[in-house]
């Protein structure tokens, strides 16, 4: 057994490490890069957060605002509605309407004689 630990020790010593062109420093610089990369994508994506936020409060204000004028403009609408009657428009010189209808007339069709005399209708016909 002790011969063995010997033997052992004396490999040990001659082997030599192969350095593979230092890939433990480039397996950190991979590392690094790709901490700083994710480091700012968090950064962008934090910042579309927060400006999304913000834009959204901005709108809801917007339209809390234009709802309140919506709001306004019906109360006018109707507060105006109440006073008008068929006086107060006359006094504002309106009018009523006098109604005129367009007729059309029946055109006779070419070649035929549309008078009562030539027209005769069978019993069964009707």
């Amino acid at each position: 057994m002790k011969t063995i630990g010997i033997k052992m020790r004396s490999y040990a010593n001659e082997v030599n490490i192969i350095n593979n062109n230092d890939i433990e420093r480039k397996i950190l610089h991979i590392i690094s890069i790709s901490f700083g990369l994710l480091a700012i994508l968090y950064v962008v994506f934090l910042g579309n957060i927060i400006f999304n936020i913000v834009e959204r409060r901005t709108i809801e204000a917007d339209a809390r605002n234009v709802g309140n004028e919506v709001m306004q403009l019906e109360e006018n609408y109707l507060a105006m509605n109440s006073k008008l009657d068929i006086n107060t428009a006359y006094a504002m010189g309106f009018s009523d309407a006098k109604a005129t209808f367009a007729t059309r007339q029946s055109t006779p069709s070419l070649g035929m004689n549309t008078s009562k005399s030539d027209t005769t209708l069978a019993k069964n016909e009707i």
